[in-house]
């Protein structure tokens, strides 16, 4: 017996909407969907019928629902879509959306695109293409409130009334411009609504700070710390009003750095992966990491090879080999942690990699012995053996020193030679403390062999 259409979950029933080819049934069940539930049925369909569902809804509601999917997903399904039906969806976006969809595709195929769409949206998404994703101008919308600092109050609402149907949502503020576009001040709405009908604007605007097209996201994190405002002024190098940054979009794109900075640590290398993704597609974006770490891991295994006759007289030493590797591998991790974020932030430099390395060196050698301290007199406890617990406790605090030393300079060295530190600084590190980690152990021990009870 056929299971009645209400009764499924939404995106089956989505699903059989998008196969039916039933445009007003699918429209009518993404609205009724409450705006927390959009996403993850969205992210239930498979990519081909996200494709569909795109090229099967007006280009105004598949923009919209661009604004759901990550920036690279969404790049995705543009690329898989007809050339006309994904330049109509572009047309609906607004300019920085559009630049960063068809900034992740070919050339070829973002030219195609472009030719297709409304001559005026696509000049705007040409002038903001070529900008990096991570600065203002990558992040920066052409669409906004600017006007020149001689409008009078009437005129300005003279001409949002002629507008209307055009102006999707006032602004808090607008921007005033002298007569060569470079900003003056901003004034509210609530002040212009106020002011005298035939008063400048100028006269009761305030000074509004800018910053230049080329800022980067951490210039715009102190901008936004500082100044209470929706949206942040982007000018060129004379000073011309080029757009602005609203708060929300850099906000978005702060979190997405610190994601895909998260997941390349772990191995996802290209920064990003959806379960809704292609599983071929996925399989291959970690195994590109995984396949060089197994690598990795039989080479630092190589040395327990070389210790076997040791690690055979003193099987308690299989114990400890984890607990070095592993500690150091903490100590390692953080001193990473330290060096990535200054990078970021600009506190440091490839040049300043001696400095870094003597800073780390000195936390290293306080924390090594700390734990290499605690590490001995456990093994004293357990074995009752005082040489093992120093073989133990040495060789986890020479590794510390060894493992801070790497995590913190290591990062420094892979971006003087323009390989990405959040990336490779990992395997590097874990490689490295895990061959040194089981040296001292295992060398250490054939050394005092004798003596261990």
């Amino acid at each position: 017996m056929a299971t009645p259409a209400e009764d499924l979950e939404p995106w089956k029933q989505l699903h059989d909407c998008i196969e039916q080819n039933d445009r007003s049934a699918a429209e009518a069940l993404l609205d009724a969907l409450p705006p927390e539930q959009t996403v993850r049925v969205l992210f239930r369909l498979s990519s081909d019928d996200q494709q569909r569902l795109l090229a099967l809804i007006p280009p105004e509601n598949a923009a919209d629902l661009l604004h759901e999917f990550p920036d690279q997903h969404a790049a995705d399904l543009i690329d898989h879509l007809d050339t006309e039906a994904a330049a109509h969806i572009v047309d609906e976006l607004p300019s920085d959306d559009g630049a960063d969809i068809l900034g992740s595709l070919d050339r070829e195929h973002a030219e195609a695109i472009l030719g297709e769409m409304d001559p005026e949206a696509a000049g705007e998404v040409r002038e903001l293409i070529n900008y990096p994703t991570d600065v203002a101008g990558g992040l920066m919308e052409l669409e906004q409130f600017a006007y020149p600092e001689t409008i009078r109050a009437r005129d300005f609402i003279r001409d949002v009334r002629e507008r209307r149907k055009d102006i999707e949502q006032l602004p808090a503020r607008l921007l005033l411009l002298d007569p060569l576009g470079r900003p003056t001040g901003a004034v509210h709405i609530e002040d212009v609504l106020l002011a005298n009908p035939e008063s400048a604007l100028g006269t009761v605007s305030e000074a509004v700070p800018t910053l230049p097209v080329t800022a980067s996201l951490d210039q715009l994190e102190d901008y936004f710390d500082e100044y209470e405002t929706p949206g942040a002024p982007i000018v060129d190098e004379l000073g011309h009003l080029l757009g602005r940054v609203r708060r929300q979009d850099f906000q978005e794109a702060l979190a997405d750095r610190a994601s895909s900075d998260q997941l390349k640590v772990q191995g996802i290398v290209s920064g990003e992966e959806l379960r809704a993704m292609p599983v071929v597609d996925r399989s291959r974006r970690r195994l590109s990491w995984l396949s060089v770490n197994i690598v990795l891991n039989i080479i630092a295994a190589s040395v327990i090879a070389m210790f076997q006759d040791t690690l055979a007289a003193v099987i308690a030493l299989a114990v400890f080999l984890p607990i070095v590797s592993d500690m150091s591998g903490c100590s390692g991790n953080q001193a990473v942690a330290v060096s990535m974020r200054e990078l970021t932030l600009g506190i440091v430099q490839p040049r300043d990699v001696l400095r870094v390395w003597w800073q780390e060196v000195s936390v290293g050698l306080m924390n090594g012995v700390a734990l290499g301290s605690l590490l001995a007199f456990a093994a004293y406890l357990w074995q009752g053996s005082a040489v093992l617990g120093l073989v133990v406790g040495a060789a986890l605090a020479v590794n510390t020193v060894v493992a801070v030393s790497i995590g913190g300079c290591v990062p420094l060295l892979l971006k003087h030679v323009k390989v990405d530190p959040a990336v490779a600084s990992g395997p590097v590190l874990t490689t490295v403390t895990d061959m040194c980690g089981f040296f001292l152990v295992l060398g250490l021990a054939t050394l005092a062999l004798p003596y261990i009870a």
